[in-house]
């Protein structure tokens, strides 16, 4: 009888070994959703239509100088469509669920946009609103309707000086709502241009101090607000208006839960990538940043990695002269190119979310 008993013993204590190890072996085996955010600068999205209150986009009718047509606008659309799904398909096997855009003239382009071909099947929602920018080119925020609810959003103008006089650029576009039910803030910046010279450093630090103040508005209500700033800055992630105005960190370790870090510093200064190139010399103007709440191992939602999608296909291969290796934009100097895209690669990242 006692022999009995410690075998018993001895089984129970081996099954009950054996369940805590298959407990432990399952937890690790864990499931996560993915999600890809995307950024693109796609370049004078503009339509044929002659604006009478814009004389910036006279150049893109039939009759201005780059000639620009019902079957030319449709080609840009295309293969604009035909692009932008591929953007992280590669791991997540779908679609951007998420996409700022910046450079388009208004609302009609983005409805011409996700109603051309590979994009029109795949459901995507339209936040824009027009600004005030003296080029009459906007941001945007297109989302997959399945995976991203959107809650509010708002528009922040940004005053600036062209030509001596007061005037705005871009205004920046804040979106709040729920991704894969989580909720999660998205900002959509496009920054004054470089063209300016050294008067225009001092309009992108103006613009990176406004984002942080947009930052530091969400963080106040929760310093956990999981928030996600993009767009084309027109500056590297080093300069003065994203590192000091827009306070940027370049580690993960070093970055705390109300603090901003910026992946696309380590690619930009470490592996030399860029989004864009001027005069042979490759710029990292378009970025991605996530606030820290992103990094916690314990956020039911959490940043994994950046990238730039930066296929061949993307680059200008047939030039063997200054433009060669240079992303294609559909027209140079007048000339239209029907496999151009943008003169602008876009930017991604990677968000996963633990599924019980």
């Amino acid at each position: 009888f006692k022999f009995d008993v410690i075998t018993l013993n001895m089984n129970y204590k081996i099954l009950c070994l054996i369940i805590l190890l298959n407990n432990v072996i399952y937890s690790q085996e864990k499931e996560y959703l993915l999600s890809t955010v995307a950024f693109y600068n796609v370049e004078n999205l503009f339509d044929t239509i002659d604006d009478p209150n814009n004389s910036w986009d006279e150049a893109r009718t039939p009759n201005g100088e780059d000639k620009w047509t019902d079957k030319k606008y449709n080609i840009k659309l295309n293969n604009l469509s035909e692009l932008i799904p591929k953007i992280g398909f590669d791991v997540t096997n779908s679609h951007p669920t998420i996409i700022g855009l910046c450079e388009v003239e208004n609302k009609q382009v983005l409805i011409d946009l996700i109603s051309t071909g590979k994009m029109k099947d795949l459901n995507y929602g339209i936040i824009h609103y027009d600004s005030r920018d003296w080029r009459g080119i906007d941001v945007a925020l297109l989302f997959d309707t399945n995976k991203f609810i959107p809650r509010k959003a708002k528009t922040y103008p940004l005053k600036v000086e062209y030509r001596g006089s007061p005037s705005f650029s871009r205004d920046i576009l804040v979106v709040f709502g729920f991704l894969d039910k989580e909720p999660i803030n998205f900002i959509i910046n496009h920054w004054p241009s470089r063209g300016g010279g050294k008067p225009s450093i001092g309009q992108r630090f103006k613009a990176g101090e406004l984002n942080r103040k947009i930052i530091d508005s969400i963080l106040n209500l929760n310093p956990k607000s999981r928030i996600i700033t993009m767009g084309d800055f027109n500056d590297d992630p080093g300069d003065p208006s994203v590192k000091v105005a827009l306070k940027t960190k370049s580690k993960k370790n070093e970055t705390k839960i109300n603090e901003m870090y910026n992946p696309m510093e380590f690619l930009h200064e470490e592996k030399y990538y860029w989004t864009y190139l001027y005069k042979g010399k490759g710029n990292m103007l378009d970025q991605l940043i996530v606030s820290g709440s992103l990094l916690e191992e314990t956020s039911k939602l959490r940043f994994l990695k950046a990238g730039i999608f930066n296929k061949k296909w993307l680059l200008n291969g047939r030039d063997k002269g200054k433009w060669a290796g240079y992303p294609t934009p559909n027209v140079i100097y007048g000339k239209f190119d029907p496999e151009g895209h943008s003169d602008h690669l876009p930017v991604f990242l990677y968000l996963a979310k633990e599924v019980n």
